[in-house]
């Protein structure tokens, strides 16, 4: 009875020691995905004021922007811990130049917790014959592992991030940008992972800019010093993604 009682105690010990090192887990996990960046509302709404473009959600977790019917479509995965609102002026911009765009929300503001995000969408819109996937930082990554394994997606656009899937084979257009203040970005991974790409692909970099300026959110943590400004670099940004899929 006593040899029983003993074990009994040392398994209640180390399912409680199971349990609370869980509940540490989970709420380390709580804490760190209740930081994020919040979109700029009001700098938004400053910028989009006199569009004709419309938004719609298409689901719990996806937003179109369409100005009239198109056959070209642009999924795009938002940065780590950005609020997604914060690349609607980016998706103004370009459904304006009639290239229907979707917004995806991410799960905990990580785009690596829904990389095949861009199948429902696709699915959903036959009218779309061409198409083209993109993000920013983290989210250019989970955009580029979607891109390996669907033969859907004709273009990638990585924006301030770089392809950690081995696309050198397919037969995929890609676009890189990235600001020359971009302090985020880690441009040691970024070089190496050059070799990931299409020997094709195509680099531009935007001089005066930085990592924040894709979206509208502020600076981030660690960013450097952009000479351009917020709106220069999304119209800029905006122009070379519009040229790089017309070509």
């Amino acid at each position: 009875m006593k040899n029983f009682l003993l074990k009994y105690k040392k398994i209640i010990i180390v399912l409680t020691s199971i349990i609370l090192f869980i509940g540490i887990l989970f709420g380390g996990f709580a804490i760190y995905a209740s930081f994020y960046y919040h979109a700029n509302s009001e700098l938004i709404n400053s910028f989009i004021n006199d569009t004709e473009v419309n938004k719609n959600s298409i689901s719990k977790n996806a937003t179109v922007y369409q100005k009239e019917e198109s056959d070209i479509g642009f999924i795009f995965y938002p940065g780590g811990k950005v609020e997604h609102t914060a690349y609607e002026p980016l998706m103004y911009l370009l459904a304006d130049q009639d290239i229907t765009c979707f917004l995806v929300e991410m799960p905990f503001n990580l785009a690596i917790f829904n990389i095949n995000a861009a199948d429902n969408i696709i699915d959903s819109y036959s009218n779309i014959n061409h198409w083209y996937i993109g993000g920013h930082s983290l989210g250019g990554a989970m955009a580029s592992s979607f891109a390996l394994k669907n033969d859907d997606i004709d273009g990638l656009i990585l924006l301030g991030a770089y392809s950690t899937s081995d696309l050198s084979n397919k037969n995929i257009e890609v676009l890189s940008i990235y600001g020359s203040e971009d302090k985020v970005l880690n441009k040691e991974k970024y070089d190496e992972c050059k070799a990931n790409l299409p020997s094709d692909y195509q680099e531009i970099i935007l001089e005066g800019g930085c990592h924040s300026y894709f979206g509208m959110y502020g600076m981030q943590d660690g960013d450097g010093i952009p000479s351009l400004t917020n709106e220069e670099q999304l119209n800029l940004t905006s122009t070379y993604i519009k040229e790089f899929i017309n070509k």
